[in-house]
C-alpha cells in the first residue's frame, strides 16, 4: 500500500510517497508517533531541492516555494520524518519515464501540471511535458521556473492548439506519440448547457481521436470534471443530491456534459486492445489557484475587484448570497488537484476511479472577504440583506479605464479588465442558494491524503498574483 501525504504552508506545497509499515502498527498511532518508514523503490524520486540555513552547528532546511520545488516528502502537520534520496537525477541525462499531454495548459489547474510535473522529484519523473493551449500564453503569466540554477530548463513545450477544430487538433497533436500520459483539464463556457454539451464533448472527442490511435504508449488518461456532476448545470441548481457528495451517487436527470464526457472517455478508451490505457475522473469544487485569465479564477477576479475598490476610495461591499456568506463552504487548491491527478497517474490503486477533489476541511466566505480587505486596505462590508445584493457584472460594468489607470500607476503587467476580471463566474460562485459540500473519504481510501487549509490557500494565491504583477 502507498499512502501519498502533501502539507501546505504560507510558502510551499510539499509531501512525498510513504509506504505502510511492517509491524502492523495503525496509521494513526504511526502518525501521532511520527514514525515513519519510506519506500524508496515504489516511485522515482530525486533529491528535492532546499536552501540550507546555518544556525550555530545545525543545518535547517528552508523549503522553497511552490513554483520552485516540490519535494514529495511528508514533513506535515503532524511531524517531521525524512527520506534518505537518491542522488542521481535521470533527468540531468535528458532521459525522460513518462511524458505528460496537458490539454488546458494556460488554466487554473493546467498551470499547477504544468509548474509540478517538470520537478525532479515528481512520482512517475523525469517529466516530460506537451503544454497545449488555445492561446499562446503571454510569456509574463507562465508558470515561473526554478531558481535553481543546476536545474537547467524546464522540459515544456507549449503548443498552441485549437482542440475544438478537429483539424488542428489531429494536424497537432497525433504527432506527439511518444505521450505516456494525457491530463485532460480544459473547458470551454457557453451561455445554455446544450450549447456546453456540444462544445465540450467535440473538444475531448477531438483530442482522445487524435491521441489514442497514435501514442502506442499512452499509459493513463486524466479527466477533470467537477463538483457540478453532482449539482448539475447552473441553468438547473436546485435539483441536486444531498451533501456530502460521495463518487458512487448516480448521475442526476439532467443533461451535463460532464456525464457526456465520461461516456466519450470511456468509448474512446475501450478501442484500444486489451485495456491497456487506464483512466481516473477528477471533480473538484470552486478552485483556488493561479492563471489570470482563466475563466474560473475566483481569486483573481476578486482581487481585481479589491483592487478597483481601493483606487477609487469605495468599500468592499459582499455581492453574493446570504447562505455563502454565512454557511459552510469548501474549495479546491489548484495545486492539490494536480497532486491528485498526478498521484492517480501513477499508483496502481487509482486506476478506473472517479474522486472527488477538495481541500478537507470548510470554511465560511465571511473570513475570507475580511482577508481580502485586509489585504487590500479597503473596509469590509459583508451581507446586508437582500436588498443589499448587486451583480458584480454590473457594478464593474465601463471599468476598464480605471483598470488601465491602476495597471499603469502599479507597473503591473499589461492585461485588460476582461482578462483577468470574470465577474459572471464569480457572480454563479458566491451566488450559490444551496449548500453543497463533498466527501473526501475515498481518495483518502485510495491512498492520497492530500489537504490545503484553505484560508492559507487563499492567502498564498493572492501573494501570487501580486508577486507575478498582476494585482497590486
Amino acid at each position: 500500500m502507498h499512502i501519498f501525504l502533501f502539507r501546505k504552508d504560507p510558502r510551499s506545497f510539499r509531501g512525498r510517497e510513504v509506504s505502510s509499515m511492517d509491524n502492523g502498527v495503525s496509521y494513526a498511532k504511526k502518525t501521532l508517533s511520527v514514525i515513519l518508514l519510506f519506500n524508496v523503490t515504489s516511485l522515482h524520486s530525486t533529491t528535492p531541492r532546499v536552501r540550507r540555513r546555518k544556525e550555530g552547528k545545525d543545518s535547517q532546511q528552508q523549503t522553497l516555494g511552490p513554483s520552485v520545488g516540490m519535494s514529495w516528502w511528508w514533513a506535515g502537520a503532524i511531524g517531521a520524518a525524512r527520506k534518505k534520496l537518491d542522488d542521481d537525477s535521470a533527468a540531468s541525462s535528458g532521459k525522460f519515464e513518462s511524458v505528460a499531454l496537458v490539454i488546458g495548459a494556460t488554466g487554473i489547474v493546467g498551470s499547477s501540471l504544468v509548474n509540478i510535473l517538470p520537478l525532479s522529484d515528481t512520482p512517475g519523473g523525469p517529466w516530460k511535458i506537451y503544454a497545449v493551449s488555445r492561446r499562446s500564453p503571454k510569456p509574463a503569466l507562465l508558470p515561473p521556473a526554478a531558481d535553481d540554477a543546476s536545474a537547467g530548463p524546464l522540459p515544456v513545450q507549449y503548443i498552441h492548439c485549437d482542440v475544438l477544430d478537429p483539424d488542428d487538433a489531429f494536424a497537432k497533436l497525433s504527432l506527439l506519440a511518444d505521450v505516456t500520459h494525457l491530463f485532460y483539464v480544459a473547458w470551454s463556457n457557453r451561455i445554455v448547457e446544450a450549447e456546453n454539451r456540444a462544445v465540450n464533448s467535440a473538444m475531448l472527442h477531438n483530442v482522445l481521436a487524435a491521441v489514442v490511435p497514435s501514442a502506442a504508449g499512452l499509459r493513463h488518461v486524466c479527466l477533470q470534471t467537477g463538483r457540478k456532476h453532482y449539482l448539475g448545470p447552473f441553468e438547473a441548481l436546485g435539483n441536486s443530491h444531498d451533501p456530502p457528495y460521495h463518487e458512487d451517487l448516480p448521475r442526476l436527470p439532467v443533461p451535463n456534459f460532464y456525464y457526456d464526457q465520461e461516456d466519450i472517455l470511456f468509448d474512446e478508451l475501450s478501442k484500444k486492445e486489451g485495456g491497456a490505457v487506464t483512466w481516473s475522473i477528477h471533480r473538484p469544487t470552486t478552485i483556488f489557484g493561479f492563471s489570470p485569465t482563466s475563466l474560473m479564477n475566483v481569486i483573481g477576479t476578486l482581487c481585481v475587484y479589491a483592487a478597483i475598490c481601493r483606487h477609487e476610495g469605495a468599500p468592499l461591499k459582499w455581492f453574493g448570497s446570504r447562505l455563502t456568506w454565512d454557511g459552510f463552504n469548501d474549495a479546491s487548491d489548484a495545486d492539490l488537484i494536480a497532486e491528485q491527478q498526478i498521484w492517480a497517474a501513477v499508483d496502481p490503486y487509482a486506476k478506473k476511479e472517479a474522486f472527488n477533489c477538495s481541500n478537507g476541511d470548510v470554511f465560511k466566505w465571511k473570513r475570507l472577504w475580511a482577508e481580502l480587505a485586509e489585504r487590500f486596505g479597503v473596509e469590509a462590508v459583508g451581507y446586508e440583506g437582500e436588498e443589499g445584493r448587486f451583480r458584480l457584472e454590473e457594478a464593474m460594468r465601463g471599468k476598464e479605464a480605471v483598470w488601465e489607470k491602476i495597471v499603469a500607476e502599479h507597473e503591473l503587467v499589461p492585461t485588460k479588465l476582461k482578462e483577468v476580471g470574470t465577474w459572471w463566474f464569480a457572480d454563479a460562485v458566491l451566488g450559490v442558494e444551496v449548500v453543497h459540500l463533498d466527501s473526501m473519504n475515498k481518495s483518502k481510501e485510495h491512498g492520497f491524503l492530500g489537504f490545503r487549509n484553505t484560508v492559507t490557500s487563499f492567502n498564498s494565491w493572492i501573494d501570487r498574483m501580486r508577486a507575478c504583477k498582476i494585482v497590486p
